[in-house]
């Protein structure tokens, strides 16, 4: 399985990336060895994540995300939000 993810970071900020072992991946983000930009940005919380059998169509999926605004990026996560509440 193939993942797209947003983890918040602690400031605010919000990282996009893209994994085939997401608890892995979180983790490693958090002990600070997952990507520079989170490694200056700790602490981080997943807040978003989508599933993908094709790598291909993960990768697609997180450039697209990585070009959205912040706010269009944040309508995304509170959508999944609602969507786990119900």
């Amino acid at each position: 399985m193939n993942y797209v993810y947003i983890l918040e970071c602690g400031d605010g900020s919000l990282y996009t990336g893209w994994t085939n072992d997401l608890k892995h991946r979180i983790k490693m983000h958090e002990e600070g060895s997952g990507a520079k930009y989170t490694r200056a940005h700790l602490p981080v919380k997943l807040v978003y994540f989508e599933k993908f059998e094709d790598k291909s169509e993960a990768l697609k999926r997180e450039y697209a995300i990585k070009q959205l605004t912040r706010n269009e990026k944040l309508m995304i996560v509170s959508a999944n939000h609602l969507k786990n509440d119900e």
